[in-house]
């Protein structure tokens, strides 16, 4: 049994931010049943490219391993029926659509509990339900703008930039996922369901953390740094090497005493106002100046070596094809491996959750779902239509009266 092998979550997600919450809970064992609107030809993650098949993409499937699609219209009479049926055997609805979405659909707590007093009803949207801007689209993209993010990145004379990943996305989507098992847990213990009104300007906002602090409280300006350079703690930043970048960082003094002996530099340990971490904060420029000329005077792995022996936290600035080489992400099984009918064999990364001894083998996983492929086993199986009942479902509409261009 896996951990959440009791649970069955309704997802009406699109794009990255939704489909990754509901994939983390998929991959520990929910059974994640992703409505898609046949009218508009379902996730438009399924047609995000460079690489797409027909109704596929590796962009699509890097987000819905392991989960269920059933098309479904449930703006219509019909439709809507169904759905209601499905909800009255599930335990969450999720979804990740703008603010007033939520009540347009009727798919709040208010409007599903008649059907099922203890369903969860959780919306990750860009600025919340409860918002002046809920009824405004919003992307990972303008939100690491809106949050400052974006002013904190990059090199100090350069333009503002954004993060390489989508992690206001992903971020949003691991703490819906925490804030929709919390609300489960209530509802199993209560017997009664909530909502959850999750937002990405609120993710974006919270994890500025300690420049937020420092800002609110003592009114410091945080700005960017050279070198991807930590903020108060020095040295611990990109360092350039003879022949690449490597990432050198003291967060203990400790560290700073081992740098130095692997520096050849000892004098910078007895050196006044050097010992500390404000001493060095006060003396960056001279002391940074000093450090990188001596790391470009040997190549990357001579210095990573020799830091690795002496417990200096360091690393090498892979490229994305040299952080999927390193032999530590097979060891810890992030790498996984599905069959589909238009890739073949599909490579990606696993989960970072972990539930089970240490160690222990994963599951196989189970590829993203086609379009609609999984109707059979909902509606019948789980539902129980007839096939009369189903060829009624289809003449009303409930499942789409036709699929416009992919992608539309």
């Amino acid at each position: 049994m896996r951990p959440l092998s009791d649970v069955r979550i309704v997802s009406i997600e699109q794009y990255g931010a939704g489909p990754f919450a509901s994939m983390h809970l998929a991959d520990l064992g929910a059974e994640v049943i992703k409505i898609e609107d046949p009218t508009v030809g379902g996730d438009v993650g399924r047609y995000v490219p460079p690489f797409t098949e027909g109704e596929d993409s590796l962009f699509f499937e890097s987000f819905n391993r392991n989960k269920r699609s059933l098309g479904l219209d449930i703006r219509s009479e019909t439709g809507r029926e169904v759905f209601e049926r499905l909800v009255a055997k599930s335990d969450v609805v999720f979804s990740n659509l703008r603010g007033d979405v939520p009540e347009k659909l009727k798919i709040r707590y208010e409007d599903l509990r008649s059907v099922n007093p203890a369903i969860v009803c959780c919306s990750l949207s860009g600025f919340g339900m409860a918002s002046s801007r809920r009824n405004e689209p919003s992307y990972d993209y303008m939100l690491q703008g809106t949050a400052g993010w974006m002013h904190l990145t990059g090199e100090p004379d350069g333009p503002p930039t954004k993060s390489g990943l989508s992690l206001v996305d992903y971020s949003g989507g691991l703490i819906a996922a925490v804030s929709l098992l919390a609300a489960l847990h209530a509802a199993r213990r209560d017997g009664r369901g909530t909502d959850c009104d999750i937002s990405l300007y609120d993710t974006a906002v919270s994890l500025l953390t300690y420049p937020a602090a420092w800002y609110l409280t003592a009114g410091h300006q945080p700005e960017r740094t050279r070198q991807s350079a930590h903020p108060s703690l020095v040295p611990f930043q990109n360092f350039e090497t003879a022949d690449r970048w490597i990432v050198v960082g003291c967060a203990k003094e400790k560290f700073w005493t081992r740098l130095v002996e692997v520096l050849e530099m000892p004098e910078l340990a007895k050196e006044d106002g050097l010992s500390t971490f404000a001493g060095r904060r006060r003396q960056r420029e001279q002391l940074l100046e000093q450090m990188e000329a001596r790391f470009r005077e040997r190549p990357a792995e001579e210095w990573l070596k020799s830091l690795r022996e002496a417990g200096v936290p360091c690393a090498p600035v892979n490229t994305v094809a040299e952080a999927l080489a390193d032999p530590l992400a097979m060891e810890r099984g992030m790498i996984v491996e599905t069959e589909h009918p238009r890739f073949g064999s599909v490579r990606g990364v696993s989960t970072a959750v972990r539930v089970g001894p240490p160690g222990a083998d994963r599951p196989v996983p189970r590829r993203a779902p086609q379009r609609d492929e999984d109707s059979g086993y909902v509606l019948e199986e789980l539902l129980g239509y007839s096939e009369a009942e189903l060829a009624q479902l289809r003449q009303s509409g409930a499942f789409g009266a036709g699929v416009p261009q992919a992608g539309r």
